[in-house]
């Protein structure tokens, strides 16, 4: 990297709050085929902001796509409720014209090719630079913002909560059907994200400092024009002061929504306090970190995962039943306790990838069948 370089302002967040993103797609009432109608739908939403200003339904790469955005919160619940009210703004426009919402990491069968794009110069530039790939992107997720009081802190956090992310995402997967096959993964999602250039697991770097460097490298050599360009499963964002956690496939109901925010919540805000208490955070190799992507996307819960820089391995489910202890006493000073139990109904229950492979064989492959099983859980 080079020397000189213009540094990226972190704004902090004095307190560790929470915002969330909810990507929702549109699906017609009868055929259950993704519906290119976010546009009337934005029509019919109008202007919706939350308390502090924010536009809570904002476009898609798709225009099948629409994403609901919270204001900035202090609870998980209230962040929750937030985008429940949102959402029934969105159903009411959407019903009128045919349309039924639901959220999954992937369409059981839609065709990419029969999708519109939304146009914009941000993701005009996408697509002419990314072509195939990009035009493949027929995915949807959740991303969780938490408010992190210092730049210093940002990498340490990030990289130790490497740790935790084939956690999230075999809670989170799925998106196991692709164009109407069983594609044998738990989250297809995954895998298919991390082909666009920019995408894909962070760099684990030792400071801001370094993040910095790359990034002016990076904008020097046209990679990406701004940091919203980079698309990393973990990123900073440094506008808002927060850590990003982009890793999860779409949440298929508003408890589980619930429960993984507050996982996330609390896994940065008890790596925080650890930070702040003089502790050597724990991490893992790259390598390591690469392949626990690849097994929980592959596996889901199933998944046999690497724990430790020692290589030493554990059932996900296990070693998520003792993190969950662990995080109990930060859960509830986070007031989020009920959320964080809520996490252990997923594996009770089945994760959605899980879910849709069993209405799958329950109706010798309907995928439609999926889809209205998708449509129903989405208030649960």
């Amino acid at each position: 990297m080079s020397g000189a370089f213009q540094p990226v302002e972190f704004h902090g967040s004095p307190r560790p709050t929470i915002g969330i993103e909810w990507e929702i797609a549109l699906v017609d009432k009868v055929t259950r085929d993704l519906s290119n109608t976010a546009s009337a739908v934005f029509d019919a939403v109008g202007d919706l902001r939350a308390h502090d200003g924010t536009q809570q339904v904002t476009k898609e790469l798709l225009r099948n796509t629409v994403e609901l955005v919270t204001g900035v919160h202090e609870t998980v619940g209230s962040a929750v409720e937030d985008l429940h009210t949102t959402m029934d703004a969105v159903r009411r426009a959407a019903d009128p014209l045919g349309v039924d919402l639901f959220c999954a990491g992937t369409h059981p069968f839609a065709a990419w090719s029969a999708q519109q794009l939304t146009r914009s110069p941000h993701y005009d530039e996408l697509i002419e630079r990314t072509q195939w790939w990009g035009r493949q992107m027929l995915i949807w997720g959740v991303h969780v913002h938490v408010g992190v009081s210092h730049r210093d802190k940002v990498f340490p956090i990030l990289n130790s909560l490497l740790l935790s992310y084939p956690h999230l995402l075999a809670l989170s997967a799925s998106s196991p059907m692709w164009s109407g096959d069983d594609t044998g993964y738990a989250s297809n999602r995954a895998l298919m994200f991390q082909q666009l250039p920019t995408a894909g697991l962070p760099f684990q770097f030792e400071n801001w400092r370094q993040f910095e460097g790359f990034v002016h490298d990076q904008m020097k050599t046209g990679v990406f024009e701004q940091l919203g360009g980079m698309h990393w499963d973990i990123r900073p964002a440094p506008k808002w002061g927060t850590i990003e956690v982009r890793v999860c496939d779409g949440l298929s109901s508003r408890a589980e929504l619930a429960a993984v925010a507050a996982l996330i919540h609390c896994l940065i805000v008890d790596l925080d306090q650890r930070l702040c208490d003089g502790e050597d955070l724990p991490t893992l190799p790259p390598w390591h970190v690469q392949e626990n992507k690849w097994r929980a996307a592959r596996y889901g819960l199933d998944a046999i995962v690497i724990v430790d820089d020692a290589s030493n391995e554990r059932l996900v489910t296990d070693d998520l039943d003792d993190l969950l202890t662990r995080l109990e006493p930060t859960a509830k000073r986070l007031g989020c306790a009920a959320e964080l139990a809520s996490v252990a109904d997923i594996p009770r229950h089945g994760a959605s990838y899980q879910r849709q492979r069993r209405v799958a064989a329950a109706t010798q492959g309907d995928m439609v069948a999926v889809v209205d099983a998708l449509v129903r859980e989405l208030d649960q």
